[in-house]
């Protein structure tokens, strides 16, 4: 996990998508493959670099250009959400799209929502904020343990790291 950083609490994977883009260097490319002669002639494939973060995503399996940004957008919001993380103070915990979506103390959204990866670098930003504790992190995000740990495995490389983490730390890993 890299250390956390002192920019800002707005976390680059939970920028609106005008915002994201605009801070990304696109590049387009041809691509072969399903799609017939359309594909083969125009630049479908999309390849987007976060010029802040260095970190990159691309989309190719469809066949226009803006349905190929649009996954290109949402692979590199997952990514953002696990390679960056940002400090967050105690007033900034939880956020407000946290406790939309934990209600109750339920963590409610789908890994293929646009909120998800936000959420996912909020978990993982106060994991980090609490020495990689789920007890600690989740009692300051208002939900339990079990459920931290459960939107962790939702997306299987953000429990692969965090346990990767912990192990370097001499701490058991989560399951």
């Amino acid at each position: 996990m890299n250390e956390p950083d002192a920019s800002p609490v707005v976390h680059p994977a939970d920028l609106d998508e005008k915002t994201l883009l605009a801070g990304c260097d696109e590049r387009r490319q041809r691509r072969s493959g399903p799609g017939g002669q359309h594909r083969n002639k125009v630049e479908t494939a999309v390849f987007l670099t976060h010029r802040e973060t260095g970190v990159s995503a691309a989309a190719s399996e469809r066949r226009s250009q803006q349905a190929n940004r649009e996954v290109a957008a949402g692979r590199l919001r997952l990514l953002l959400a696990l390679e960056i993380r940002r400090e967050r103070s105690a007033e900034q915990v939880p956020s407000p799209l946290w406790k939309s979506r934990c209600p109750k103390g339920r963590i409610a959204v789908s890994t293929d929502h646009r909120d998800f990866p936000a959420l996912l670098a909020e978990a993982l930003d106060v994991l980090a904020l609490h020495g990689l504790e789920p007890q600690a992190a989740a009692a300051q995000l208002g939900c339990t343990a079990s459920q931290l740990v459960r939107l962790l495995k939702q997306e299987p490389e953000a429990l692969a790291r965090l346990n990767t983490a912990r192990q370097q730390q001499g701490q058991r890993p989560l399951r």
